[in-house]
C-alpha cells in the first residue's frame, strides 16, 4: 500500500510565486533579497495556516542559493527549527544563543525559525534580547506566532514585522482547483466555494477540508456531497428559507426551521446564517456592491433572482431582526422559541395580519355609480365648467374660471369620478344644464345605490377594543398624550354597533369630539361596519386606570384578549 500523503504537505510551496494570497509580503522579500536589504530579526504573524512557516522555510534557501551551485539544496542543516511552545525556557534560549556564535559549514546564512514564539517565558524573552539585537553576521532570526500582542515591546522593536493576511475566499477557491485538475478531480465550483468558506482564510485547513471530501465523495467533487460530508447549511437552506418568509407562510417556516434542528444544526448558527443571507441579498441588488458578495457562479444567480423579490425596507429590517435574536440568543431561557418568534416576525414584516376586502376598497366603487359627488371647493363668482373627456370608464371633469382671473389664479385639479357606463353622461354644474340635470336625475334614480350597501360585517367586544387601544397607541405614538388617555380612561362598551365610552367631564368631552370623527371613520374600516356609532356619556365617578405592576399590566391585556390566559397555561410561561 503506498504511503498518502496529505495535501498540505504534498502542495507546500516550493517558491515564492507558489505562496497563496502573500503577494505583498513575497515580493517585499525578494526585493530585500536582491537589493541586500534583509533585516536579521524578521517577525512573521498572522492566523494559522496563511503560510508564515513556510515563507521562512522558502527565505532560508532562497539566500543561501546566491552564488551557489546545486539548485536543489534544500540546505537543510543551515535551517534551525525551535518549538517554542515545548522549548521555553531560559536554557532553551541559551543553547541556541551557543549555536549561533558557529558558522555554517555550506551557504552564506544560519536562519533560526522560532514557532510560536509568544509562549517564551518572561525570562527566556529578556536572555534573547541581545543577541536578537545584535546577532552574527551569518545568522537570521525568523519569528512566527499567531499572537503577536502577547510579544513583549522590547522584542517588537528589534524585529521588522511582517502581518499575513487570511486567504480570500476567492484565492482558495483557485488554489483548490489547481489541486483537484493535478488529482484528477472532476468538481463544482460551489462545492470548492463552500469548502473555502469553511477554511475560514486558512490554506491548510482548506486542504484538509479537501482529502477529508474526496475520501468521501471519490473523484466527483459536488456541492451536496460536500454540505453532506461537512455538516454546513448551504445557501440552498437559506434561500427556501427566505422565499417562505416572503410569502409568510408561517406555520412551514416553523416545519422548516424544525428540520434545521433536526440534522443536528445549531439555533444560533442558523440565525446568524440567515442575517448574513440578507445581507448577501441586499449586495445582491446593486451592481456596483456585487463584488462584495462570495460565492459560486451558481450562488449568484440565485441570490439576483432573490434579490428582486425582496425590498430594500424588508432586508434591512430583517437584518435588524435576526442580528438582534443573534446577540440575545446565548442569555435566552427558551432559545429555540426565540428564533421561532424571529421568524415569525420576519414573516410578517410584509402582512400586518389585518383582514381585508379581496378587491381592496371598504367601500365598493360601484356605490357611486350614478352618485352626485360633491366636492367642496371654493370658486369665483363666475365658473364654468367643461366636459373636456367622456370615456365609457371615466368622465374627466375641467374647471375653467373667468379669462380675466386667469393669469392670477391656481390651476384647479382635474376630478375622475368613476361611471356606470349604463348611465347617461351631460355637463355638470353649467347653469345651462341643471334642468337636463334634474332629468338626468329622475331617469338615473333606479341605479343610485342604497346605503345598505355599505358593508356590516359581524364584530365582538374584543375585536373592537383591540382596534381602539391601537388607534389610542397611534395618538400616543405622534404626540397625542392627553387623547391617549381619554381613549384609555376605561373599557369601552358595545352595545349593538353602538360604542359607549363614559368620561369624567364636560371638558374631556369636548376634547374627544375633536377626535370622534377620524375615530369613528378607523373603526369602520378596520371592523368593516358602516353601522358603527360612538356615543359618549359624562360619569364624573369615573377613574383612571392604570396599570402599574406586573400583575395589572397582565390582567388588563388579559381582559382585552382571555386567550392570553390560554397562552400562559399552555407554555407554562411567567410574567
Amino acid at each position: 500500500m503506498e504511503h498518502f500523503v496529505v495535501s498540505a504537505r504534498k502542495y507546500r510551496p516550493q517558491t515564492f510565486k507558489d505562496v497563496v494570497g502573500q503577494q505583498a509580503i513575497t515580493n517585499t522579500l525578494l526585493n530585500a533579497i536582491e537589493n541586500n536589504h534583509l533585516a536579521q530579526a524578521l517577525l512573521f504573524t498572522g492566523p494559522r495556516g496563511v503560510g508564515k512557516t513556510t515563507c521562512a522555510r522558502i527565505l532560508a534557501r532562497k539566500i543561501n542559493q546566491e552564488g551557489y551551485d546545486d539548485p536543489t539544496e534544500d540546505f537543510a542543516f543551515n535551517v534551525f527549527e525551535l518549538d517554542a511552545a515545548s522549548n521555553n525556557s531560559v536554557d532553551d534560549i541559551r543553547n541556541l544563543i551557543d549555536q549561533v556564535r558557529i558558522p555554517p559549514q555550506t551557504g552564506q546564512y544560519k536562519v533560526y525559525i522560532i514557532d510560536e514564539v509568544h509562549m517564551l517565558s518572561q525570562a527566556a524573552f529578556n536572555a534573547f534580547l541581545k543577541t536578537l539585537e545584535e546577532p552574527p553576521k551569518h545568522a537570521i532570526f525568523i519569528l512566527a506566532t499567531t499572537e503577536k500582542h502577547k510579544i513583549i515591546p522590547t522584542i517588537l522593536s528589534r524585529c521588522q514585522i511582517f502581518d499575513f493576511k487570511r486567504i480570500t475566499v476567492k484565492d482558495a477557491k483557485n488554489h483548490l482547483a489547481d489541486v483537484a485538475q493535478s488529482e484528477g478531480i472532476a468538481f463544482e465550483d460551489d462545492a470548492l466555494h463552500i469548502i473555502a468558506q469553511k477554511a475560514d482564510g486558512a490554506m491548510r485547513d482548506a486542504l484538509s477540508i479537501f482529502d477529508r471530501v474526496v475520501s468521501f465523495s471519490g473523484n466527483n467533487l459536488t456541492r451536496q456531497a460536500v454540505t453532506e460530508n461537512l455538516n454546513v447549511l448551504d445557501y440552498e437552506t437559506y434561500i427556501n428559507v427566505t422565499d417562505l418568509i416572503l410569502e409568510n407562510k408561517i406555520p412551514e417556516l416553523l416545519i422548516a426551521y424544525n428540520e434545521i434542528l433536526a440534522k443536528g444544526f445549531d439555533g444560533h448558527h442558523f440565525i446568524a446564517g440567515l442575517a448574513s443571507h440578507f445581507r448577501d441579498l441586499l449586495v445582491s441588488k446593486t451592481p456596483s456592491t456585487l463584488v462584495l458578495l462570495e460565492a459560486g457562479e451558481q450562488a449568484q444567480k440565485m441570490y439576483g433572482m432573490q434579490s428582486q423579490k425582496a425590498s430594500q425596507d424588508f432586508l434591512l429590517k430583517g437584518i435588524d431582526l435576526a442580528n438582534d435574536c443573534d446577540l440575545k440568543f446565548k442569555s435566552s431561557q427558551n432559545q429555540r422559541l426565540l428564533v421561532e418568534l424571529c421568524l415569525m416576525q420576519l414573516a410578517s414584516i410584509t402582512f400586518d395580519g389585518e383582514k381585508k376586502k379581496v378587491d381592496g376598497y371598504i367601500i365598493p366603487p360601484n356605490y357611486f355609480y350614478g352618485r352626485v359627488l360633491e366636492i367642496p371647493v371654493k370658486f369665483p363668482e363666475i365658473i364654468q365648467v367643461e366636459t373636456v373627456a367622456v370615456t365609457p370608464e371615466v368622465a374627466v371633469v375641467e374647471e375653467k374660471q373667468p379669462e380675466q382671473e386667469t393669469s392670477a389664479s391656481t390651476p384647479i385639479p382635474k376630478v375622475e369620478i368613476p361611471v356606470d357606463p349604463n348611465v347617461q353622461k351631460v355637463s355638470a354644474l353649467s347653469l345651462s344644464s341643471i334642468r337636463a340635470k334634474r332629468e338626468l336625475e329622475k331617469a338615473n334614480s333606479a341605479i343610485v345605490r342604497n346605503v345598505d350597501d355599505l358593508p356590516k360585517e359581524a364584530f365582538t367586544h374584543t375585536d373592537m377594543l383591540l382596534h381602539w387601544n391601537k388607534y389610542a397607541q397611534r395618538l400616543g405614538d405622534k404626540g397625542y398624550k392627553i387623547m391617549e388617555s381619554l381613549l384609555l380612561i376605561n373599557d369601552p362598551k358595545l352595545n349593538g354597533t353602538t360604542i359607549i365610552h363614559e368620561l369624567p367631564n364636560e371638558g374631556s368631552k369636548i376634547d374627544f369630539d375633536s377626535e370622534k370623527h377620524d375615530l369613528l371613520g378607523y373603526l369602520r374600516g378596520k371592523l368593516h361596519n358602516h353601522d358603527i356609532q360612538i356615543e359618549v356619556i359624562v360619569n364624573e365617578t369615573v377613574e383612571n386606570k392604570f396599570a402599574f405592576l406586573p400583575q395589572d399590566k397582565y390582567n388588563r391585556l388579559n381582559e382585552i384578549n382571555p386567550a392570553l390566559d390560554v397562552l400562559r397555561r399552555t407554555f407554562d410561561l411567567e410574567f
